[in-house]
Parts: structure tokens; sequence; C-alpha cells
């Protein structure tokens, strides 16, 4: 398996610093939260994408995918959702990124049916159009669709190789789903998998690999076992949470982490 870090860890950090900080812990690929105010984001122009493009292949990392924040599954018109969501693939195109990250965002209080129903609808349609780029819209475990059985109710009807999943660990466990059936349930569908670790369902502050209570050694077996050889990615949510540690220390110790566990399932 291949690792990477989400860019979310260190935020408004320049891309060159970034290329510079994955190469020397030695990770092989960034995952860039596409927001405008980091940068990289949609907003940006053809001469700063190849500026990107070129610094990441320079540094020998690759760009796994483009973090996006399309909500899928919410309510509201199709148009403005698949606008982003075509932008967001236009982005990573231009990037040589493999991903998208969609979220869920459905409606509390909406029947699950026709949450689901809607986010399989604007998820085949924005399939169409990855596909033609080589791109994939990858449809992350999370808010209201939080396990991979959720994740599934949407993919399975969808039913094309350019949508996905995106298995959050956080948010599989904070659902109560064990790992061998988070697997089985998105396996056909996975794009990479986001590994990171916090302290309890109730403080969620990202933590250093391996301190706190996720099951990681688990999910890496469980993908080891099933033959499954794509990405790690480590979301450490520095910038949601002020008072964490800073990434950059922590990515030698965590890719070491990473290494073990990798050794250890194999």
């Amino acid at each position: 398996m291949k690792l990477a870090f989400s860019t979310l860890g260190v935020p408004g950090l320049p891309v060159p610093d970034v290329v510079r900080l994955a190469a020397s812990c030695g990770y092989h690929g960034v995952e860039l939260r596409a927001h405008p105010e980091e940068p990289v984001h949609p907003g940006i122009g053809p001469a700063e994408r190849a500026e990107v493009a070129g610094a990441f292949s320079a540094g020998g990392v690759e760009i796994l995918g483009v973090a996006g924040y399309a909500r899928v599954a919410a309510p509201g018109d199709d148009d403005a959702v698949l606008q982003d969501i075509r932008e967001l693939v236009r982005l990573a195109g231009d990037l040589g990124a493999s991903f998208v990250r969609v979220f869920p965002g459905g409606e509390p209080g909406r029947p699950r049916e026709e949450g689901d129903a809607v986010a399989a609808r604007r998820m085949a349609t924005a399939a169409e159009y990855a596909a033609e780029l080589g791109v994939r819209v990858l449809l992350e475990t999370h808010d209201s669709h939080r396990t991979g059985a959720d994740a599934l109710r949407v993919l399975g009807p969808v039913g094309h190789r350019a949508a996905g999943a995106l298995w959050d660990v956080m948010h599989t466990w904070l659902g109560g789903e064990q790992p061998s059936d988070t697997f089985a349930a998105l396996s056909p569908y996975l794009g990479y998998v986001q590994v990171k670790d916090i302290a309890s369902a109730e403080d969620t502050t990202p933590l250093p690999l391996g301190a706190g209570v996720l099951p990681l050694a688990e999910c890496v077996d469980v993908l080891s076992r099933g033959g499954w050889d794509g990405w790690l990615c480590w979301e450490y949510e520095k910038r949601w949470y002020e008072a964490a540690a800073p990434l950059p220390e922590l990515l030698g110790p965590g890719r070491e982490h990473l290494a073990r566990l990798l050794n250890e399932s194999a």
C-alpha cells in the first residue's frame, strides 16, 4: 500500500513546502484540501495548476486526490451540486490526481430513501463526466452516510466504475461498524482509505497514529487479507483543532507506525 497525508493537517502551507514535507518524511502522495483558503482550489487558473502539478512531479510525490465539499445527498437542485463536482473533477484532471472526494450531506429527518436516491442520481451523473477525464468521484463515509452499509445504498444503484467510496475509519467506527463489515460493503468501490486516531467517541481531537482508540491495526489487516493494495491517507484534522500538536513533527513517526502495521499484516 502507498502512504499519503492530507493538507487538512497543514492548513495554508505553500505547495513547495507540502512537497518537501511529503518527500522528506517518506510519503508517496498528498491529498489536497480544495478550499478557497488553501493554495489549491477550483478557482486557480491554468498556469497555477500547471505549476502545482510540476512541483509535485519534480518532487517525486503524487497528488492522490482533491478533497472537495460538494454534498451529494443535500436538499436542493442538482445543478449547483453537479457544477461543484465538475469543477473539482476538472481541477483533479489538470493536476493528474486520480480522485475527487465528496460528502453525503443528507438532511437530518429526511426519509432515508429520498436522500439515497438523490445521492445516487448525482453520483451517476458526476461519474459519467469524471470518467471522461480519468478521475473517480469518491463518496466519503461521513455525516448522514457514515458507514459502509450507508454508502453502499448509494453506490450499489449507481454501478459505475468512476463512482467509488472513500473509507474514513473514524466515521465507520463511530457508526458502530466493524472493519470487516465495512470492507465487505466497500471493497468493490474502494478508492482509498483515510486513517486517523482520536482519544474517544466524545473527544475527536486528532492524535498521533497509534495513540488513540481507532482500530487501525484491524483495518490494515482486513485490507491486507482482502488483497487490497491502494492508498492509506492520514487525515489529521488540525484545521478544526487548533490545540492539536503540529502535524509536521508527527509525520515521520506516523509513517513508521503505518509501515509496522503493514509489515505485521503481511
